[in-house]
């Protein structure tokens, strides 16, 4: 339950509602973003350069799309989880190459208990976005809920790779790590 809490707090701290149009996880400014995010050690920046990738990641051109996407949104924030998945399935169905529309889904599926279908999407997100630390997150979320600690720690340590500021997830990777190595002794 702690583990399916943290990712609904998750979900919820990193979506925003207002999607403008633009060019999502393509737009050539993510390069400069990521670099920044890597190489700060300014809390209060890097925290403020996430939004940015999240805003980003959230953007699509389609007015269909961002309808889609905040209805999923909502019903997602509002524990609606097989609402949420519909309006998560015309977002991928509508527009294949989107990755937030996977990761999205990914959530909705996660939520439903479904984490087969869950990580099948936050690998296609990946394949879409490899940058995407918030479905490396979601990957070892799943994993713990499958009780499979070490490709957990995998995809929690890959997110930290390229987002350092995980803190949460920071905490979690070394309680698995410590598990880990007190069942190797």
């Amino acid at each position: 339950m702690m583990i399916r809490r943290f990712f609904s707090l998750t979900v919820l701290l990193l979506l925003t509602l207002g999607v403008p149009a633009g060019a999502g996880q393509g737009n050539m400014r993510l390069d400069s973003l990521f670099q920044a995010l890597h190489s700060t050690a300014d809390a209060a920046y890097a925290e403020s350069v996430e939004e940015h990738i999240w805003d980003f990641w959230l953007e699509h051109p389609d007015p269909v799309m961002v309808r889609d996407m905040r209805a999923g949104v909502l019903s997602l924030n509002g524990d609606d989880y097989e609402s949420a998945l519909h309006a998560f399935d015309a977002v991928v169905a509508r527009d294949p190459s989107y990755a937030e529309g996977w990761n999205k889904r990914a959530a909705a599926h996660y939520m439903l208990g479904d984490y087969r279908a869950a990580m099948l999407d936050l690998r296609h997100t990946l394949s879409l976005e490899p940058r995407h630390f918030g479905a490396l997150v979601e990957l070892g979320l799943v994993y713990l809920a499958l009780g499979d600690e070490r490709p957990a720690l995998r995809a929690f340590d890959a997110a930290l790779k390229i987002n350092p500021h995980l803190n949460r997830v920071r905490v979690q990777a070394e309680a698995i790590r410590h598990r880990i190595a007190g069942t190797d002794l």
